[in-house]
Formats: C-alpha cells, sequence, structure tokens
C-alpha cells in the first residue's frame, strides 16, 4: 500500500507577494474577494513594499495608525502598482541606459602618437608591441601608443525588453536575514522555505522528532544557477572587468545550491537531498521525486520547491536573443498604441509576443498521510503523480514536440482512475504552462483540446498564472500549483485578465479559457491538472487533489474515528499557523537562518550492523531491508 503525498505546508514569494495563506493567489483574484480577505491581502503588501509600518499593536502609516480598510482607501493603488509584472525598477538594473562596453578603434597619426600617464603596476603583461613606457617620479610611467590601438569604452542604451515579473517594490529578502554575499536566488530559498515551514503550523524540532534521520528529504534547486554578481555571473564578469574572482563565487552558484542552503542552515537535515533539473518544468521534476520517496516509504517528508532569481541583464539579453521575450516594440504593436502598458506584457492564449521573465521561490512540504493525521498537519491537497516525456528527435531544440500529449493524456488518465472519470470531465481544470509567446497559445491550445476531446471533456476550464507573475523558470509549476491550492480554497479560477480576447489561432475546441475571473460553488472543484513545457523537450504534466476529496479518501483507508481525532488536533495546528500569519502580514517573518549552530561532530556517530544513531535525533537511522531481489538470492 502505497503512502499518500499531502500537502501540510507552502510558501515562498513572487511578483503577488507571499504564498503563505493564499496571500499571492488573493492578489491574483483581489477584485473577486470579500472586503475582508482584500483588505487584509492588501495591508500585508503596504508593510511589504514599505508604504505601512508593521507592529505588534497594528498597523502605521507615517507614525499613525491606519486601519487596513483606510490602508485600501488611501494606498490601494499604489500598493496594486507595486506588484505582478511590470516595467523593470531602477533596483534591478536601468532598462533605458544599460551598461556594456563599445569596441573603440583608434588609428593615430605618425607625428601624432597617443600619450597617458598610469601607474607601473597597472600596464598590462605583456605590453603591446605598440607601447613605449618612460619612467616617471615615484610609480608612475608615461604610455606613448604608436599607430593604432583598441579601447572597451562605457557605453550605455535601451533595452529591447522592458517589463519582468519583480518582487513587491521595496520588498528586500537579504534584509531579512544576515545575507551576506548571498546571490539573490540563495536569499529567495532562505525566505521562501522559511515561509513554506511557518505555514505547517507545526514547530520544525516536533516534525524532526517524529521521523528516522534520514525519512526527510529536499529536493530544490534552478535551472539558471546563481547568475548575479556574488554567483556565476560575478564568477565569468570577474577577468573582464579587471577583478578577483572570490571564494565564494563558484560554489554559491552552483544549481543545487537552494537545497544545500535548506539543509545547512535552516533544516539541519542528514536526509536525501538533490535536484533534478528540467527548463521550465524543473519543479514538476522534483515533485516527481518527492512523491516517489514519499510513495515508496524512503523518506516521510519532503520539501520540494526552487528559487529563481534571472532578472540580470546576461539573463534578459540571452532570452532576449533568442526572440523569446515581450519587447516593448512588440507590445507596441500588439496594442496600436505608442505608449505600452507593461503590466499586459505576459499574456497567455491572447495577441502576445514572447514571454516575461520572473522571479520567485516557491516551495510546498509533503508528508505521508499518516504522519500527517498523527502530527494534525492540516492537509492542503494531494500529489499522486508527475508524468515527464521527452519529445524524440529535433529539429530545433527549442520547439515543442509530442512528448506534452504524452505527459498530458497520461496525468488525466491517472487522474480518471483515481477520482473517477466523471470528477475529470466536470470537477476539473487546468494550470496551463501558458508562456506568452505565439507559438505555445496555439500548441499548448492544441493539445489540450486533443487530451480533452479523448476524455470526452465537454468544456475544460483553462487559466494561466504567468498572466501575473511572468514566467519564473524553475519555480513557475510552483506558482501553478500554489494558485491551483487558492482556487480550492476560494472557489475562483483566476481569468487571463491581461487578455481583451483569446487570440483568433488558438484552438477553443472542448476548452474554456477563463478570461474573468470565474467563481464556484465551495468543493465543486476536485483536481487541478499542472502542465509544463521546457526548452529542449522537457514536458511535464502532474495533478493536484482537493483537499475535500483528500479528506474524504483518508477517511476510506483510516476509517472516521481516526479521522475525527485528527481533526480535533489539526485545530490546534490551524491556531498556531494562524499566529504566524497574523504576525507576517505585519512584516514580522521570523526568517530561519541557522549558520554554525548545531554542528555534528562525526566523531560522536555510534554505528553499529544494525543502525547509526546521529548526535541530535531523537531517533536512530534504522538499515531498511531490501527486498526486492530476494527471488534471485
Amino acid at each position: 500500500m502505497s503512502r499518500l503525498p499531502v500537502i501540510v505546508g507552502f510558501g515562498g514569494y513572487n511578483a503577488a507577494g507571499r504564498s503563505s495563506f493564499h496571500h499571492g493567489f488573493r492578489r491574483t483574484v483581489i477584485e473577486t474577494l470579500d472586503s475582508q480577505a482584500r483588505q487584509e491581502t492588501l495591508a500585508g503588501l503596504a508593510v511589504m513594499t514599505k508604504l505601512v509600518e508593521g507592529r505588534d499593536e497594528g498597523f502605521f502609516h507615517q507614525g499613525e495608525p491606519i486601519t487596513a480598510a483606510e490602508i485600501e482607501r488611501r494606498l490601494g493603488q499604489q500598493i496594486l502598482d507595486s506588484t505582478l509584472v511590470r516595467r523593470i525598477e531602477t533596483s534591478y538594473l536601468d532598462v533605458d541606459a544599460a551598461h556594456w562596453h563599445k569596441n573603440l578603434s583608434v588609428d593615430m597619426a605618425p607625428d601624432q602618437p597617443l600619450a597617458f600617464t598610469t601607474q607601473q603596476k597597472l600596464l598590462p603583461e605583456p605590453l603591446p608591441a605598440n607601447w613605449s613606457v618612460e619612467p616617471l617620479e615615484g610609480s608612475d610611467v608615461r604610455v606613448t601608443v604608436h599607430g593604432s590601438c583598441e579601447f572597451k569604452v562605457d557605453s550605455y542604451r535601451p533595452l529591447p525588453v522592458k517589463s519582468a515579473g519583480q518582487l513587491p517594490t521595496g520588498f528586500d529578502p537579504s534584509e531579512l536575514y544576515n545575507s551576506r554575499f548571498h546571490p539573490r536566488a540563495l536569499q529567495l530559498t532562505i525566505a521562501g522555505v522559511t515561509d513554506a515551514l511557518r505555514s505547517i503550523g507545526i514547530d520544525w524540532q516536533t516534525i524532526a522528532d517524529s521521523v528516522a534521520p534520514d525519512e526527510v528529504a529536499v529536493f530544490a534547486g534552478n535551472i539558471m544557477s546563481q547568475i548575479d554578481e556574488y554567483g556565476f555571473g560575478g564568477l565569468l564578469q570577474s577577468r573582464l572587468r579587471g577583478s578577483r574572482v572570490s571564494a565564494k563565487q563558484l560554489p554559491l552558484g552552483l544549481n543545487t545550491m537552494p537545497a544545500d542552503f535548506i539543509n545547512a542552515y535552516v533544516l539541519g537535515s542528514v536526509g536525501a537531498t538533490g535536484s533534478v533539473t528540467g527548463a521550465c518544468a524543473t519543479f514538476l521534476y522534483n515533485l516527481q521525486k518527492g512523491i516517489e520517496v514519499i510513495s515508496s516509504g524512503r523518506a516521510r517528508v519532503v520539501i520540494v520547491g526552487n528559487a529563481e532569481a534571472p532578472i540580470t541583464l546576461e539573463c534578459i539579453e540571452g532570452y532576449g536573443a533568442m526572440g523569446a521575450l515581450a519587447t516593448e516594440e512588440g507590445l507596441r504593436s500588439i496594442e496600436g498604441k505608442d505608449e505600452v502598458d507593461f503590466r499586459r506584457a505576459s499574456r497567455p492564449f491572447g495577441d502576445n509576443c514572447g514571454f516575461t521573465l520572473a522571479e520567485a521561490a516557491q516551495f510546498v512540504v509533503l508528508m505521508d498521510d499518516e504522519l500527517a493525521l498523527q502530527l494534525g498537519a492540516d492537509i492542503h491537497g494531494a500529489v499522486t503523480d508527475v508524468f515527464v516525456n521527452a519529445d524524440g528527435f529535433k529539429k530545433s531544440i527549442s520547439a515543442p514536440g509530442p512528448g506534452n500529449y504524452l505527459s498530458m493524456a497520461s496525468a488525466v488518465a491517472s487522474a480518471a482512475h483515481l477520482v473517477g472519470i466523471d470528477a475529470v470531465r466536470t470537477r476539473s481544470f487546468v494550470h496551463a504552462h501558458g508562456s506568452s509567446t505565439p507559438a505555445n497559445r496555439v500548441t499548448e491550445s492544441e493539445l489540450l483540446g486533443r487530451v480533452a476531446a479523448a476524455f470526452d471533456i465537454p468544456q475544460w476550464p483553462v487559466t494561466a498564472v504567468k498572466a501575473f507573475v511572468g514566467h519564473s523558470l524553475a519555480p513557475a509549476s510552483g506558482d501553478q500549483l500554489i494558485s491551483a491550492l487558492g482556487t480550492f480554497r476560494y472557489g475562483v479560477i483566476p481569468g487571463i485578465k491581461t487578455i481583451d480576447k483569446v487570440a483568433d489561432d488558438v484552438h477553443q475546441s472542448h476548452l474554456g479559457i477563463v478570461t474573468k475571473d470565474r467563481e464556484y460553488a465551495p468543493e465543486s472543484l476536485d483536481v487541478c491538472f499542472i502542465n509544463s513545457k521546457g526548452f529542449g523537450g522537457n514536458n511535464a504534466s502532474g495533478y493536484v487533489l482537493a483537499p475535500h476529496v483528500v479528506e474524504r479518501m483518508l477517511t476510506k483507508r483510516h476509517g472516521e474515528a481516526k479521522l475525527n481525532a485528527w481533526r480535533e488536533r489539526r485545530d490546534e495546528t490551524r491556531t498556531a499557523a494562524a499566529a504566524y500569519d497574523e504576525k507576517a502580514l505585519k512584516g514580522q517573518l521570523d526568517v530561519i537562518y541557522n549558520f554554525g549552530e548545531g554542528l555534528i561532530d562525526d566523531s560522536e556517530l555510534a554505528l553499529n550492523e544494525r543502525q547509526v544513531n546521529v548526535p541530535g535525533f531523537a531517533h536512530p537511522l534504522v538499515y531498511k531491508a531490501d527486498t526486492r531481489f530476494d527471488d534471485m538470492i
């Protein structure tokens, strides 16, 4: 009997704000929320954007108390403008004057050589053949250049790409802990995984004490590695910029560092760890790994997630050179206006011209069903499988192929077997990859339509969260999954509100592409399918089950009495989790960063033929008997 991987916590940050307790989701459907939920989320965003100060006794604006209703009335539009996809802010880079070097060739007349003064130690080695050097006083020298030479001169030019999904204006993860020399993606990792862990409502030590040391696993990483100045970006730029490589740039640049940071500085875990990279499907690849180790019993608690910080000049120019990103000129052409609305840059299934890069960190905490019931953990959904398929032979590495048909059809067939074909046909919806490229809108809509037809799904609701938060690359499917959990909680499928209409070349047979928020009765949606298409043929499709469906399954497996006892314990968990949310709304995020604490002395490990006792852990690591090949012995 396989253990069921249930979601007991989730959190992170993206352009919509903080993910835990559905605040990021609520930002995307804020027009549809009741006043209390809307004002609460706006108040939390006001604190994140530093427009309002949060204290234990309430909210304050310019030193004076302010209510959530007043925050909405006085600051609401400014808060909204400081979130979601928007023009790139100068705190990232100046898109109107991006720095680069221009090559300048200079030819000197024979009787007019170029001369300049510098220090001896700054001279290049070896000296160019047409340079002559004359010593001056002290350490100075005069250099005379004969003939011709080439200079690299500072220059500035506007970027064609001017929009991105940035964290809320003014929110800086580096301020939340001692983040000295950490690349931004690792700062996001620490902040994001803390949010997910705090959202559980159960102290991590309590969870760790309930399992063996090797029954915790972490699967986290990114696809672009750490490419700012503190990671690979600085490493690769250093010699060209005339600076030195630091001892931290290479190791902190590795794309597995998010998992390493979580183990070393957040959990203190000695369990399984790693990251599976699959381009834009990376989150689902890691989720598949988490599902496998829980279902098989190799782990009982798994942290799955990704963090990406690609809003850098090099990353923007790289994707831009491929023609993959929405440009200012392209958006101007679509809208037919001189003034571009960068908030509508990401336009899944509408008239579009490319995707919009975004930064994010998204994490989910999985437990097996038995442990979740034992601890009284809140259950937000369950994930049972992710299907991954390649595209076969390809002419272009970036072009779509047949693999996504296989992964998506497999996911639908799996869900139909688990919850019934009727639930799939009438109570499911799709979070599409929806990258906002002209090719994606055609190919993904066609495959979704054909899969829907194959399973006789009459009008499959389809949405795409990238319309709001952009394309965060590795965490992109995490954005989708956490948005799906919000739909289960509030009964609202977010409409793709950045488009006026579905593009004419989009296939709509059997599909209901949602362009306005669509409300449903409580517990009328059972399943959300999550689809992801990555460069190189990295296709992944999975699904998440709604919490009411999970409770029904758990009742059948464990019995009503055990579920009732769990519900009583869950009430305490929810109270503790709500206390964190209340503090977090006021900016008290209590980021977990345990640098140099709880170190394990290898000499204190106690090993024998049955187990290993690890200092600091409540249970030993007991060797598991491998009976898989007993019939061959």
